[in-house]
């Protein structure tokens, strides 16, 4: 790609490559160029084949010429590159009236469950607004209704500025396109009217909320296994976070208006899984707290939200020195930032986890030693008293007590194990 911009305030060109950008005499160029769009004239930068030709290859593709300065880090190594801007920065008619309808709706449906809700709120400093604050038992979440386009940086940035205040962000959009998708926490609802959003028909959250998934991949799993595929089964544990509609046995597929209220009171909570193949990725989503606990049981537990958010400012720029490359390299197959993914809300499942042996912190009743030591006389009084033949007797997994452990009508555990480990499922 184009390794420079051409500046239409000074009529310089920038050199991204350059430590000092090709201006040594202009020591705040840096700053300057890299301002967020919307703190600067949007028609600052200049895509260098534009300026010189005329044309270049992101108009007609719903870009335009004009450019914004974003930081690339590839194998560990952090660049500048320039992205064109959208050809579209406002929202139309249809997506205001959209987006008034939505901020509407959270609002009203959060005051209806007793929680405060205000709109358009604007911190003490100045720095951030809120389409819809919601506060609630778990704290403040910061509501985005967003249905035009937006660049990821400006995600990043107003995400981690509501974190830096004490807001949860959870972003709504109805485009599976859009690029706040995992660069934040978010949802997915279905492209509908803006009567129905404002009405009180029901909206699901089609994507960005899960379940997490653990199951011993043998014979009798229902699903197939994540490493061989088909209908073979590999003998190891599995762990996954999958969509409700894909878990087995199928999850309740959340409600908007109920993701208004759990959010709030922390029924659910939001989750960010790096990429066990490559932490550079990141999927985030919305998940039940008691499946977040039980994630944390299994995995540990995770960085911050604020830690991660302002790690990608923290990267160290490198300025490689390499010569000026003055052509619109928009759309070609490498790692820039103008994103060509078409749909980033996938329904594969996320964050695979696999162990040869379910990890045995995970048992509820830890694994002992299964040896029991009795005499004859002592087998003998045992099964008189289990009403049991002598060899069925066994040692409980749990306490290691002698019970009938292998006849027709035996327990792998007593009584006692058995309601201990009741209680932890049903929470009692």
């Amino acid at each position: 790609m184009a390794n420079g911009v051409w500046h239409t305030g000074y009529e310089i060109t920038v050199h991204l490559s350059q430590p000092d950008l090709g201006h040594p005499e202009l020591p705040h160029l840096l700053t300057e160029i890299t301002a967020p769009v919307e703190e600067r004239d949007r028609q600052l930068l200049e895509c260098l084949e534009h300026h010189d030709d005329g044309v270049c290859q992101a108009e007609g593709e719903g870009r335009t010429p004009w450019m914004a300065i974003r930081r690339r880090t590839v194998d560990g190594i952090t660049t500048l590159i320039a992205a064109h801007l959208p050809l579209r920065t406002t929202a139309t008619a249809e997506e205001s009236d959209k987006h008034k309808a939505m901020k509407e709706r959270i609002a009203r449906t959060a005051r209806e469950h007793g929680l405060e809700a205000e709109l358009e709120v604007r911190t003490g400093d100045g720095r951030i607004r809120t389409d819809v604050l919601v506060a609630g038992p778990a704290g403040k979440v910061g509501w985005e209704a967003q249905y035009s386009p937006i660049a990821a940086e400006t995600v990043r940035r107003r995400s981690q500025r509501a974190v830096e205040h004490g807001i949860t962000p959870l972003w709504v959009t109805s485009d599976g396109s859009s690029s706040l998708i995992d660069r934040t926490p978010w949802v997915l609802v279905d492209d509908q009217p803006w009567h129905v959003i404002a009405s009180r028909k029901s909206i699901l959250v089609r994507a960005g909320a899960r379940y997490l998934q653990e199951w011993k991949c043998d014979e009798h799993q229902q699903r197939p296994c994540p490493g061989v595929g088909g209908s073979r089964s590999c003998g190891r544990f599995h762990v996954h976070w999958d969509l409700p509609a894909l878990c087995i046995p199928p999850k309740p597929t959340p409600q908007l208006d109920q993701l208004i209220l759990t959010s709030a009171t922390g029924t659910w909570v939001p989750m960010r899984i790096p990429d066990p193949r490559d932490a550079r990725l990141t999927a985030r989503m919305w998940v039940p707290a008691q499946d977040r606990a039980r994630w944390r049981d299994i995995i540990g537990p995770a960085d911050s939200h604020a830690e991660e958010e302002s790690q990608e400012s923290d990267d160290t720029l490198t300025f490689t020195g390499a010569d000026l490359d003055t052509r619109c390299r928009y759309g070609e197959k490498t790692h820039v930032f103008d994103d060509t993914k078409r749909h980033r809300a996938t329904s594969a499942p996320a964050a695979l986890h696999t162990w040869d042996e379910v990890p045995e912190r995970l048992f509820r009743i830890p694994r002992r030693q299964q040896s029991l030591h009795l005499d004859d006389r002592q087998r003998h009084q045992a099964a008189r008293r289990l009403q049991c033949p002598p060899w069925h007797i066994g040692p409980c997994a749990g306490c290691g007590t002698a019970i009938n452990r292998y006849g027709p009508r035996s327990y792998h555990a007593c009584s006692t194990c058995r309601n201990k480990l009741a209680a932890l499922t049903t929470g009692r």
